[in-house]
């Protein structure tokens, strides 16, 4: 069971065709990355981005899910090398707007 409300994993879901896959898709209705691949083997595997809990449910007879990545660590790390600011504002540039001038600390 997970604690974390924003836990995210990219997994590959395996079909052993592409009847159960679809029967898959359209029953968990997971949010998918991209389209269905088929295997050397027959098989059809598409990529999905679900929480822990949700991956474990979509696991079944014929179907096998792999964990590739934990989406939103890797999300934060890819947020964390953006800058802060606008680059392309000069120096000495006022703000304008509605807002509350703060100094940064």
């Amino acid at each position: 069971m997970s604690t974390d409300p924003y836990e995210l994993l990219r997994v590959r879901v395996t079909a052993k065709d592409a009847e159960t896959l679809r029967t898959l898709l359209r029953e968990a209705r997971p949010d998918v990355g991209g389209r269905p691949r088929r295997g050397e083997d027959g098989s059809f595997s598409i990529d999905a981005y679900v929480s822990p809990d949700a991956a474990e449910a979509l696991e079944r007879e014929g179907v096998v899910v792999t964990t590739l990545e934990d989406a939103a660590a890797t999300g934060r790390a890819r947020q964390a090398e953006v800058g802060v600011g606008d680059r392309f504002a000069p120096a000495d540039a006022v703000p304008r707007g509605l807002a509350l001038k703060v100094k940064d600390t």
